[in-house]
C-alpha cells in the first residue's frame, strides 16, 4: 500500500466516524485507527475494512458527500501523523450515549468531543 492510499484510507474514516466532532476528536479517531495498525501490523486499509470493526464500511457508497469536511478531515489525519498520539494507546472508540458490551472489557482513558476512548 502507498503513503497515499494509507491516507486516504485514513481520512475516510476519519470522515465517516467524526466529521462532525472537533477537530482533538478527529486527531483521536485517526489514532485509534493508527494504534490497531500498529497493534495488528497491518495496512490502514485493511484495519479501517476488517469486518466489525467501523460500521460505515457497510454503505453502499464511501465516496464523502461533504467536500469542505472531507478536508477537515484530511487535516485531521495529517496532524495524527505528525505528532504523537495524545491518547494513550486507545485502540477502541464509541459514541457518549451508547454503552457498548465491549466497552467494559477495556481500559477507559478519555473523551474528546462525543467519543469516549479506550485501550
Amino acid at each position: 500500500m502507498t503513503l497515499l492510499e494509507g491516507l486516504l484510507w485514513l481520512t475516510l474514516n476519519i470522515y465517516h466516524e467524526a466529521r462532525s466532532e472537533p477537530q482533538i476528536g478527529q486527531i483521536a479517531v485517526a489514532h485509534v485507527t493508527l494504534n490497531r495498525a500498529i497493534q495488528r501490523n497491518l495496512s490502514i486499509k485493511e484495519v479501517v475494512t476488517q469486518p466489525y470493526q467501523f460500521s460505515w464500511t457497510v454503505k453502499e457508497s464511501y465516496i464523502p458527500k461533504n467536500i469542505p469536511a472531507f478536508f477537515q478531515c484530511l487535516q485531521s489525519a495529517y496532524i495524527a501523523l505528525s505528532d504523537k498520539d495524545f491518547t494513550a494507546g486507545a485502540t477502541h472508540f464509541h459514541m457518549q450515549d451508547i454503552q457498548p458490551d465491549w466497552s467494559v472489557q477495556l481500559t477507559y482513558l478519555n473523551q474528546y468531543g462525543s467519543h469516549k476512548f479506550y485501550r
